[in-house]
């Protein structure tokens, strides 16, 4: 196997194409031999049924012959286009996965819809929805429900959601942990669950009116008259119907039946169809769930997550997909009302209403289980997709998420959306509480980036997954961010409303949990063998309250940050305005570190570059001005002798 990542997806997709290519081949040339087989025997059969023996009887056997290798030629022709797309499908997902890891967000395939709420604590800020997202690089899932899942953690991961107030939030992201490691190093069983998840199709449909269906009542269960009579009639329209044919029975009393049919017909086959319609639209990707949940329950796992997992899959003796492709059997069986012979099957047999009656056989045996193992199926796909973004990235880690914790500790921290190649690490450390971290800096320098990456690798942490970072130790802790702040026009919210309405979000959040009656560390103590029951708060304020002039912001900016240093919570806040913290408090609580750039004069006029490094202490540079003459803004040079008009 070629040595890491993209080079062993890169040679699994030339592989897999070039195999592809020849087995394309392949398929045009049996199908050009099956259609010369049907036309062969479509010769024969004609010639001998215009022939006499024993002429007539050579060309029959013939016409067979050619038949029965048309038949095997149709089986062989699908055999090869079935591994054909098999292997294209799984060459795209290899090329899809060099894209997710050069962070080529403009060809990777965006397969959520939809943005993050606004009102929400994190998401938006954090960059989890939407294009060039954590869900965008994570979303290697094949089916609807793994996506859901795994958006669903990432919601939850940072928020009183997550459980962690009574451990078993904890204890289930140590079990998804322990799915992560174990499923990382199967790249080959992760691959082939996303393509069996991706054959139920693109989009992959919502399972919502399927589960509907399989929970809901059932329709015949209390029209057991009509069933039997829908059983009965049509048997005995067949028996009359021949008896007369055979010159038993002299009158059509077939007609009878046929009424009873017209009569039952006229009650449940709307409904039956309509009911049935309900199921089909789903049918296309019964047989995918079903490979798929076949999968799933193949290997044996040590992890207790994906043990249960594969016990959810058994019933009664039965698997899951045995289960399910039951259903697609008797799905398939189903006659379309838009047939031209519809008509006549129901008025002769009352077809759909005794496939309905099978189906619904079905819904009584499996359907209250059928939700359970989709939601299985969900879940094993978006602990696939973590254990693939470990796999993908191997020097990241899984981080060490501890109760007893006060800090964030972490090492060589990067920001998990940019790529290897463009990615700046750090160690940084948030708290103990009763402490901030000031971050300063000058425009463009990373004060914006190095928030997000604290938040973003405390979400994948407490979602379950890999963090960038070699080394993470945190505890479980609830996310409110203040970044990328709007006005409302549907609120009829100002830009500093909103932000001042955000602003009290976190702190009344930071409240509520230092209001916990867990026991309080004292002010600037280390507090390690805390043992925590509620979340403390981790906020990451950035730039706050721009909209107001520098001395009120500066005062309310104080205000915020003191409020905040006075419950149990944990956090960042960067800042342009390099005295905020000289209040004698704040300097004493202040862990100031700061991001700089890197002047050289050259021949074209002074070059700038960042180095996205922290260094201790406040800023001591700015580079606005210096900016604005790179961009061509430069002010115009006075005139004569005259004095230099000032603005």
């Amino acid at each position: 196997m070629p040595d890491g990542p993209a080079a062993w997806y890169a040679d699994r997709r030339d592989r897999f194409r070039a195999e592809a290519a020849e087995l394309a081949i392949r398929a045009a040339r049996l199908a050009n031999i099956r259609l010369l087989l049907f036309a062969g025997m479509a010769v024969a059969a004609g010639w001998a049924y215009w022939s006499e023996p024993p002429l007539a009887t050579i060309l029959w056997v013939v016409a067979v012959v050619l038949g029965v290798a048309f038949v095997v030629q149709v089986v062989r022709y699908r055999r090869v286009e079935r591994r054909r797309r098999h292997l294209s499908g799984l060459a795209d997902l290899a090329d899809e996965a060099l894209l997710r890891i050069a962070r080529d967000w403009h060809r990777l395939p965006l397969r959520h819809e939809g943005g993050a709420d606004p009102l929400h604590p994190y998401a938006g800020d954090l960059d989890l929805l939407g294009h060039g997202s954590l869900l965008h690089l994570l979303e290697s899932t094949g089916t609807r429900l793994g996506e859901s899942t795994l958006k669903g953690w990432l919601l939850d991961a940072g928020t009183a959601r997550a459980g962690f107030h009574d451990g078993a939030g904890l204890e289930a992201v140590r079990q998804r942990q322990a799915a992560v490691q174990e499923l990382a190093p199967l790249a080959e069983w992760r691959e082939e669950l996303v393509w069996r998840g991706r054959a139920t199709g693109s989009p992959s449909p919502d399972p919502e009116l399927f589960l509907a269906w399989a929970e809901g009542d059932r329709f015949l269960a209390s029209r057991q008259a009509l069933v039997w009579g829908a059983r009965l009639s049509p048997p005995l329209f067949w028996a009359l119907l021949l008896a007369q044919m055979g010159g038993l029975i002299g009158w059509p009393l077939w007609i009878g039946p046929v009424v009873v049919n017209l009569l039952i017909g006229w009650r449940l086959v709307g409904t039956a169809v309509g009911r049935l319609n309900q199921v089909r639209y789903f049918a296309g990707a019964l047989g995918a769930y079903a490979d798929a949940l076949d999968h799933l329950g193949g290997p044996s796992f040590s992890a207790p997550a994906l043990q249960r997992l594969q016990a959810a899959l058994r019933v009664e003796g039965h698997s899951a997909a045995a289960e399910i492709r039951r259903l697609y059997g008797i799905v398939r069986l189903a006659q379309p009302a838009s047939s031209m012979v519809y008509p006549l099957i129901e008025l002769t047999t009352l077809w759909n209403v005794h496939v309905l009656s099978l189906l619904e056989g079905w819904q009584a045996k499996a359907g209250p289980r059928a939700r359970g193992w989709l939601e299985a199926l969900g879940e094993a796909e978006a602990l696939a997709a973590l254990a693939r973004l470990k796999y993908d990235n191997p020097s990241w880690g899984l981080p060490d998420l501890d109760p007893a914790a006060t800090r964030f500790e972490a090492r060589a921290l990067g920001h998990p959306l940019l790529g290897g190649d463009h990615r700046v690490t750090n160690d940084l450390t948030l708290g103990p509480p009763g402490t901030f971290l000031l971050v300063t800096g000058s425009n463009m320098s990373g004060k914006s980036t190095l928030l997000r990456a604290v938040g973003v690798n405390t979400v994948l942490a407490q979602a379950g997954g890999p963090v960038c970072a070699t080394a993470l130790r945190l505890p479980p802790l609830d996310v409110w961010t203040a970044m990328r702040i709007s006005d409302s026009l549907e609120r009829g919210v100002s830009f500093f409303m909103a932000e001042l309405e955000r602003l009290r979000d976190v702190v009344e959040a930071a409240r509520a949990a230092g209001e916990s009656p867990t026991p309080q560390p004292p002010p600037h103590c280390d507090g390690e063998g805390e043992s925590t029951g509620t979340p403390r708060v981790l906020y990451l304020l950035d730039e706050i309250l721009q909209g107001t002039n520098t001395a009120e912001r500066q005062i309310a900016a104080r205000r915020v940050i003191r409020l905040l240093l006075g419950c149990r919570a944990i956090g960042a806040v960067s800042t342009h305005d390099l005295t905020l913290a000289d209040a004698p408090d704040l300097a004493a609580s202040a862990q100031a570190i700061h991001l700089t750039e890197i002047v050289v004069d050259g021949p074209d006029g002074a070059q700038m570059s960042f180095d996205y490094r922290i260094r201790e202490g406040i800023a001591r540079s700015t580079n606005a001005l210096r900016l604005l003459d790179m961009v061509g803004l430069r002010e115009p040079e006075p005139e004569g002798l005259g004095p230099r008009a000032e603005g």
